[in-house]
């Protein structure tokens, strides 16, 4: 790519005037070079260092001008708008959201209705932005059972299968047919810290098998079981088994109602990231806790109603007389507007 050199001592000046003329190439990185060394002009020669600056174009300049390998940068909302300002009007920029879920080298961005006939424009300027992504899909709407989603192609090369690094694994996944959050990365770093050794795990709605491959290999768990109603989820969890070579794991297909009561099996630790409709599985989740047992309940719930969350889980234990000391609430993203999905550890006698 394109840069002139630029004495240490005069870089801030330099900037200034790239940026007020719009040659600053804001896809690179900015690059300090020890020593400055420049053949045409002895000046810059004699600087002890120089800075490297990513231009867009050949122009009149008192630099020299040289073909370097900058790194590039990584994207944040107001790059991705500062590339767009010479496209889209100043009411159009205001509509760009920032939203955007990597997954793998799959990038999946929202973008408003009044958007739509310049969604592509927007796409093939974020694989710029981005060159550790290869493909830009339209997020679509969660739906159905199986709580997946239909994303739109935008750009780059047409494919929904990504393979996907966290936490010392991958996880190899088809973004549409089967559900996954990069967002709760943390989260399944957050229990996999507090699984103690030999404890038996279970994970309801355990999808492309991620949390099960996460806890076998962050923590020293007896026993991790999953079980997925998602036959391609299914799939791609017995996958990942093997991609990961993880021992102490088992995957099931189908209905968690109609598969864990066959299993016979008490659990000390039970995980349930089915934020939307998991309270209907608390007194299923209870029947299979051992005592002291810890449940991990997802839920949904708007700003100022939070501890509804904390009161569904007592509420259930409750009513199957067991004791509940709820641990923590945590907050683990923002779904929509004043709406929080939360997590729920609970220690259940």
């Amino acid at each position: 790519m394109l840069a002139i050199k630029v004495p240490l001592k005069e870089a801030e000046k330099a900037k200034q005037f790239l940026m007020k003329k719009g040659l600053l190439d804001k896809r690179y990185s900015v690059a300090r070079q020890v020593p400055c060394r420049a053949q045409h002009d002895s000046a810059v020669a004699k600087q002890p260092a120089c800075i490297l600056f990513p231009v867009l174009k050949r122009f009149t300049s008192k630099y020299p001008f040289v073909e370097v390998q900058l790194k590039a940068r990584r994207l944040k909302a107001q790059d991705l708008k500062s590339s767009l300002e010479k496209e889209l009007s100043e009411k159009e920029l205001a509509k760009v959201k920032s939203s955007l879920d990597v997954v793998g080298d799959i990038g999946i961005i929202e973008v408003a209705n009044e958007l739509q006939q310049r969604a592509q424009l927007i796409a093939k300027h974020l694989l710029q932005s981005r060159p550790s992504i290869k493909t830009v899909l339209q997020k679509g709407k969660h739906e159905g059972e199986l709580r997946v989603q239909k994303l739109a192609f935008l750009a780059g090369e047409d494919t929904r299968e990504t393979t996907h690094k966290e936490n010392g694994v991958r996880i190899h996944v088809n973004v549409e047919t089967v559900y996954f959050s990069p967002r709760l990365s943390e989260d399944r770093k957050r229990i996999a810290e507090q699984i103690k050794p030999n404890e038996k795990v279970l994970v309801m709605f355990s999808g492309c098998g991620v949390y099960p491959v996460v806890f076998a290999k962050k923590s020293r768990a007896k026993e991790i079981v999953g079980i997925e109603l998602n036959p391609q989820g299914h799939r791609y969890a017995q996958e990942n088994i093997r991609l990961n070579k993880v021992k102490n794991v088992r995957f099931y297909e189908g209905d968690v109602r109609k598969v864990l009561p066959k299993l016979d099996e008490k659990f000390d630790r039970i995980l349930m990231p089915l934020p939307h409709s998991a309270e209907a599985f608390l007194t299923l989740a209870l029947s299979v806790a051992n005592p002291d047992a810890i449940i991990h309940f997802y839920d949904i719930e708007k700003e100022g109603e939070l501890d509804q969350a904390k009161e569904k889980v007592r509420a259930a234990c409750k009513a199957l007389n067991r004791s509940c000391r709820v641990l923590r609430l945590v907050k683990c993203g923002q779904v929509g507007q004043r709406l929080f999905r939360l997590c729920v550890d609970a220690k259940v006698g």
